[in-house]
């Protein structure tokens, strides 16, 4: 038998420390990489490790709480495929937990390594070729967590979103934000992880394509159906 889900000031709390502690992991390695070597493939492989280590293990424990979404994207798409049971304002409240969340963790990732926090970053990234990138890396994003869900093996998640996460800041020209509650918190810190504020709404935009994307994709492959909503067997015959 399902035990009911924590009440939504819960689920929204566990959003909020989740994907504050997911920002401090990123942004916080990036800028123990950049003390430690001045070699770019060393700075983002620290990186690229810490950040897919980090999101595993706070998807593995915050999942049963809140679903462990940590991004806009994944919280929309969710509600896109339950939008005629599901409650708008778990939405709205885990986007608002998911924004404030980003710029905390950002803030105290600087703060942690001596540095003042809530500097601007100062590296743009509005090249084309790299909207295309983070565009690609949140179709994957989204791809992999429906996917999951219409195959009945969202148990998977932590090893599987946090792999596709890792070999994506590597694959794609992004760095793979893929997040743009993420995005907006890596604004606050002038690091290796770092994005200046006015590349933040194309880039935001480019997540929001990406997402779309995904979600077609994941039809296209395995239609509407969600295995992990059909009833299971097993719970039947203990229900019985």
């Amino acid at each position: 038998m399902r035990m009911s889900p924590p009440a939504l000031p819960r689920r929204v709390a566990a959003e909020f420390i989740g994907t504050g502690a997911l920002v401090a992991v990123i942004v916080g390695s990036g800028i123990r990489a950049d003390t430690l070597s001045q070699d770019i493939g060393v700075r983002l492989l620290a990186n690229a490790a810490a950040s897919a280590i980090g999101l595993g293990l706070l998807i593995a424990l915050i999942g049963p709480l809140s679903g462990a979404h940590f991004n806009p994207v994944v919280t929309l798409s969710e509600w896109w495929s339950t939008r005629r049971t599901g409650d708008s304002r778990e939405v709205l409240a885990y986007i608002g937990a998911q924004l404030a969340g980003a710029v905390t963790g950002a803030l105290l990732a600087e703060a942690m390594f001596g540095r003042v926090p809530g500097a601007w970053a100062t590296e743009p990234r509005t090249a084309l070729h790299l909207l295309l990138g983070e565009a690609v890396a949140t179709a994957g994003l989204v791809l992999v967590v429906r996917g999951l869900r219409h195959i009945g093996r969202p148990g998977l998640a932590p090893v599987a979103v946090a792999g596709y996460i890792g070999a994506a800041i590597w694959f794609t020209s992004s760095g793979s934000f893929a997040n743009p509650a993420a995005t907006v918190g890596r604004a606050f810190s002038d690091s290796f992880t770092g994005i200046a504020p006015g590349s933040v709404p194309a880039f935001a935009a480019a997540q929001l394509l990406g997402m779309l994307l995904g979600m077609v994709l994941a039809g296209v492959l395995y239609g509407t159906r969600d295995a992990s909503a059909e009833p299971n067997p097993a719970d039947a015959r203990r229900t019985g």
